[in-house]
């Protein structure tokens, strides 16, 4: 007996087995086949032809942390293939050392990462160089700059890391909120330059954090590919924001916040990343530089309140509640970041949350221009003088950062 094809919704059924097999049997049987090859191929001599020459050693070091004066901490990660620690080198003199590995002591496989405690009474203020040794006789180096004790981490640091947070996030992005006022007595013409102008400031963020986290990708274990993560977290990230906003109404207002939400979060990770940067700072005893990041960032982030409060100007106000909601979205991470940022100054994590935050205020510049263009003109004089201005006004206060 034969059974008739069915249709659902112009696509033909059919009640058939392929091959004779349950259809979720034949839908993965390709799948399993190739399984079985590789697996067949991994057995065969054929891979130690390939790689009689054996493949080379890669050890990273990742960051290093002095918690006391008497102690060196190397962070490493085994980038190839497995290999054991035999000899640490300070300043080209051999040393005792201990290593915490997932495994054997000193052994290390592929992936593995430990942390290598040195016995050393080091000077703030003086240059080290740290040298790590492996059994086949290769060596992998650091060069510990002007060392700084590494800050304990205290219920007192942590709260003083969380009034930094504060003033670097909350504080300037409430600030600029209160531009939301004015916004509102601007005509449709100016009030869609000023979200052309947020589309600049979020530009300019775009390119500085992507170019960022591929400079700090190179600093990832190659083990990792840093530099696809980075790819990873903004493709991710921009997909995940527009599924997020396709859950919006059709309502304009509820399609406006949204938007609003959106690149409150898209901000708020983006100061999450400034929050780890201020936090490794002071980690590496830095106290100069974090000060000078600190002002920075706050001078930036003043610009960043508008952004997400334009796309709210046109119509009725919303609740209070929500303009809350929105710069605790955008502005709290930092605090966050700041905490994360002084236990631990892993290039991983610091690139992954770059390349979210990319990816989250991609997208919101792409829904700031579909409000434009629902409207307007994206090409308006107005409009594009609007992004050129957001993006020098964002250039001028990352100046003050880098200074």
């Amino acid at each position: 007996m034969t059974t008739e094809p069915q249709s659902d919704g112009g696509i033909v059924q059919s009640s058939k087995q392929p091959f004779g097999l349950p259809r979720w049997l034949a839908a993965i049987a390709p799948l399993l086949i190739l399984g079985v090859i590789i697996g067949g191929f991994l057995m065969t001599p054929l891979l130690s032809e390939l790689g009689r020459g054996g493949a080379l050693p890669v050890l990273s070091i990742d960051y290093t942390t002095l918690p006391n004066s008497e102690t060196i901490l190397l962070h490493v990660t085994n980038n190839g293939p497995p290999v054991e620690v035999t000899q640490v080198h300070v300043n080209e003199a051999n040393w005792q050392f201990d290593i915490s590995s997932p495994g054997r002591d000193a052994y290390l496989e592929t992936g593995e990462s430990a942390t290598i405690e040195i016995p050393y009474h080091w000077m703030a203020g003086f240059d080290y160089g740290v040298n790590v040794m492996i059994a086949r006789g290769a060596t992998f180096g650091t060069t510990i700059v002007a060392a700084q004790q590494t800050p304990a981490l205290t219920g007192s640091l942590l709260w003083t890391l969380g009034i930094v947070g504060f003033l670097v996030g909350v504080v300037p992005v409430t600030l600029g909120m209160f531009w939301f006022p004015f916004m509102q007595t601007m005509s449709r013409k100016w009030l869609h330059a000023v979200l052309a102008f947020s589309a600049g400031i979020l530009g300019f963020l775009i390119f500085d954090a992507g170019f960022e986290a591929f400079e700090v990708a190179d600093q990832v274990p190659s083990y990792y590919a840093g530099p696809l993560l980075v790819v990873l977290g903004i493709v991710g990230a921009l997909l995940l924001v527009q599924a997020i906003m396709d859950w919006r109404t059709d309502d304009e207002k509820q399609s406006r916040l949204a938007v609003a939400y959106s690149a409150a979060l898209g901000i708020g990770l983006h100061n999450f990343a400034e929050g780890l940067a201020i936090g490794g700072a002071f980690a590496l005893g830095r106290a100069s530089l974090g000060t000078f990041l600190i002002i920075g960032f706050m001078a930036h982030n003043i610009t960043e309140g508008p952004v997400f409060v334009a796309p709210l100007a046109e119509g009725k106000r919303p609740s209070l509640g929500h303009f809350a909601a929105l710069g605790l979205l955008a502005g709290a991470p930092a605090i966050l970041g700041g905490w994360i940022g002084i236990m631990t100054q892993s290039p991983l994590l610091i690139a992954l949350f770059l390349a979210i935050g990319v990816g989250a205020l991609l997208q919101v510049v792409f829904d700031i221009g579909d409000i434009i263009n629902g409207s307007g003109s994206l090409r308006s004089a107005p409009n594009l003088a609007g992004f050129g201005i957001g993006l020098v006004v964002m250039y001028a206060t990352d100046l003050l950062v880098t200074l």
